[in-house]
């Protein structure tokens, strides 16, 4: 309890963050369109008692949005309502976090309140998307991680299985937690206890779904069949934006032959991801310059905002505005925390060959970026998928924040003399 008690800027910073985005979810009409009107289909038929997807993509945020829908109604409203309830878990779960970690006060301030007022996290809420239910269930492993409990790591595969559903490639987090106990120095026994524990857990979680997957389609399915396609349509010669593009329209696609449109959804994810893969061995130069453009385009381009302003009336003048912010935010404090981060790798290098003491957090949460950042640089980039590596972000700008912050103190106390 004493965790939560959360002093007086901390309250007010929250409150008003809340009520700005109650505001937005009430002023601003979103209306869900391409992915989000697809999940929210599912979600629908989740409430209905109907099918829980394909397997053509992953639907855990649709599983969990269907069954919101069932009990307080079908409605766009329920669906932000939960994302509003959300958003609140977060800054509560990312304040205790901020508690637990080894930090001076004026930097933690810093931190939460760039974390709250990210417009991201404003505007995400009006959107049937994936990210906010992702980032939560992230900070809850976060939390857990760095908190003394009993079975900490069979409850972060648990919550590795129910995040991988909602995004598969997360069924990886298990190695990123190997690497980061490996660099802290954890004796190597316990390392790979911990790892195959949180490994092991999460595959006989996540086991039950792959039977279902398998037994729909008549053959070894995994999470979903969505990773062929993605791959394929984000790695070829004609995609030169790094982002998403119709598959037929990639030369000489495989989605025009007989042996694709007769195959089923398990056979084209395979034929798909053969080749992508077979297109990057073959351009490794066009597929390196693809991987930084996506990752401009995931970090740097702020987007994203008009996903929330999809069927909205406002006028243009006001949704530029919005744009602008949203734009300059975003390369404001992404791009100081990308040099940030790069600086404290090498750090974290020399650290780990002279055998220095590491900070546990900041690692954590470079790791988390290095994981995000291999599987957009590979796959596909959309501005929407910085949305969880938010916390990191401004948790490293907050080392420029901190250092700007001094002379400018001195500087109103010498004015006001």
């Amino acid at each position: 309890m004493k965790d939560i008690h959360m002093s007086r800027y901390y309250r007010n910073m929250t409150l008003i963050a809340m009520l700005i985005s109650i505001l937005w979810v009430v002023l601003v009409n979103t209306q869900p369109f391409s992915d989000f009107a697809y999940y929210n289909q599912i979600a629908n038929q989740v409430a209905s008692g109907g099918q829980w997807g394909d397997t053509y993509t992953s639907v855990g945020y649709s599983i969990v949005l269907g069954f919101i829908y069932k009990i307080f109604g079908n409605s766009l409203a329920s669906a932000k309502v939960f994302n509003l309830v959300l958003t609140f878990l977060n800054y509560v779960m990312f304040y205790i976090i901020l508690q637990k970690v080894n930090l001076n006060e004026k930097r933690r301030k810093i931190i939460y309140g760039l974390f709250v007022f990210f417009p991201s996290n404003i505007f995400y809420n009006s959107i049937l998307a994936t990210e906010i239910l992702f980032t939560t269930i992230l900070l809850f492993i976060t939390l857990i991680y760095f908190c003394d409990i009993k079975y900490k790591y069979v409850i972060i595969g648990v919550l590795t299985a129910v995040n991988a559903m909602i995004k598969p490639f997360f069924m990886v987090f298990f190695f990123a937690i190997f690497i980061l106990e490996l660099c802290l120095n954890v004796k190597f026994t316990e390392v790979i206890k911990h790892t195959a524990l949180i490994l092991i857990v999460s595959c006989i979680s996540i086991s039950p779904w792959i039977y279902r997957n398998t037994k729909l389609i008549g053959e070894f399915t995994s999470i979903s069949n969505n990773a062929g396609i993605v791959l394929y349509i984000n790695n070829n010669s004609q995609n030169k934006s790094g982002v998403w593009m119709k598959a037929r329209n990639v030369e000489n696609s495989i989605v025009n032959t007989k042996e694709y449109i007769n195959a089923n959804a398990t056979e084209k994810n395979k034929m798909l991801s053969k080749a992508a893969k077979k297109w990057i061995l073959s351009h490794p130069v066009s597929f390196v310059k693809l991987g930084f453009i996506r990752l401009f385009k995931t970090y740097l381009d702020g987007s994203d905002l008009f996903y929330s302003l999809n069927g909205t009336n406002l006028s243009f003048f006001v949704k530029v505005l919005f744009a602008v912010y949203t734009y300059i935010a975003k390369c404001v404090i992404f791009v100081p925390a990308i040099i940030l981060m790069l600086l404290y790798s090498v750090k974290v290098i020399k650290n780990l060959i002279k055998k220095r003491e590491i900070d546990p957090y900041s690692l954590y949460n470079l790791i988390c970026f290095y994981m995000f950042s291999c599987v957009y640089f590979i796959t596909e980039g959309q501005p929407r998928y910085s949305f969880p590596a938010i916390f990191i972000a401004v948790y490293f700008f907050s080392y420029f924040g901190e250092k700007i912050s001094i002379p400018l103190v001195k500087g109103s106390k010498s004015l006001s003399k």
